[in-house]
């Protein structure tokens, strides 16, 4: 897998196992090594999508999942991807493969691109992509859930009829304002209101809690979350019920279990919510439940597909 094909060129370049490896705009590069311009828009002007994905044990969960998703988030902001669906799943493939990691944190980044003037007109760009895989940092393991202490911040949710919340945009301003706020406070995490004043979700996580043995999420001014989906089909599978509704900071702060959710930290027990302890302030035993079927899933390659490393 070090031979590199692209666009009629082989070139030789051999992968830090330790960086990972990184596909840009036509060519695969060790990350150390990965570039682009100054000048695209997703840089400029936050313009573009992405989506995250996991590769663990050297299958990647819900590839086609998050390759909907992917595509869903470029229509809904009319940015045309450089390659076909078949190819970006090839290239997502690939990338891992290169950097010969079986556990990898990866993401692909969709941008409006560049233009030949670098200024906010949209038309005319060359649109850009870039898929990366690097390790998992230890503290985002999606096999070890690391509990949680969270704050619901004044920073709001942007509302849908301003962007909707399904599109997965490069403007993450808003959850990097709602993340500082909470950490200045002396909490490790965001909650994150709707402008109704509804718990709708945390940076880049979703949200659950747990009342009286039922398993309750958010539906609306959220992103749709591939391991939120999962924690819906496992409640299934356990027979946990689960219900699909509005929450208010009250929901939070008298649940017996609450819990995050999300690709690069898999699930994540909050333990305290803006001073009050969720619980007995540990993890709960539906939110162990669940954990334990989702590391399941992983280990055993379910939802995922292979991975083919060179030698």
């Amino acid at each position: 897998m070090d031979a590199e094909r692209t666009q009629g060129t082989t070139k030789h370049v051999a992968a830090n196992e330790t960086d990972g490896f990184v596909y840009v705009n036509g060519d695969f590069c060790p990350a150390r090594q990965a570039t682009i311009s100054v000048f695209d828009h997703g840089l400029l002007y936050g313009d573009g999508v992405y989506d995250t994905l996991m590769a663990w044990n050297g299958f990647l969960f819900k590839l086609d999942a998050h390759l909907d998703r992917l595509l869903r988030s470029c229509r809904a902001v009319k940015i045309e991807p450089p390659v076909s669906r078949n190819r970006l799943r090839d290239l997502f493939l690939e990338t891992v493969a290169r950097s010969r990691l079986r556990n990898a944190y990866v993401k692909c980044i969709v941008t409006r691109g560049t233009s030949p003037a670098p200024l906010l007109d949209p038309r005319h760009c060359t649109p850009g992509l870039v898929i990366f895989a690097v390790p998992y940092p230890a503290s985002a393991d999606p096999t070890k859930a690391k509990g949680v202490r969270a704050k619901i911040t004044s920073i709001r949710r942007i509302p849908h009829d301003v962007i909707d919340s399904r599109i997965k945009s490069l403007n993450y301003l808003p959850f990097v304002l709602a993340r500082l706020e909470a950490i200045e406070a002396g909490y490790d995490e965001a909650l994150m209101q709707d402008a109704q004043g509804y718990v709708c979700e945390a940076p880049g996580w979703n949200v659950f809690v747990v009342h009286d043995g039922t398993v309750v999420t958010p539906g609306a001014s959220i992103l749709e979350g591939i391991t939120r989906e999962t924690v819906i089909e496992i409640s299934t599978r356990l027979k946990i019920p689960c219900n699909v509704r509005a929450m208010t900071p009250y929901d939070l702060w008298t649940a017996d279990e609450a819990f995050l959710t999300s690709t690069a930290g898999g699930i994540a027990p909050i333990l305290e919510v803006d001073g009050r302890s969720i619980g007995d302030g540990q993890m709960g035993r539906i939110c162990q439940a669940i954990v334990q079927e989702f590391r399941r899933m992983l280990e055993s390659g379910e939802h995922g597909t292979a991975v083919t490393y060179g030698r």
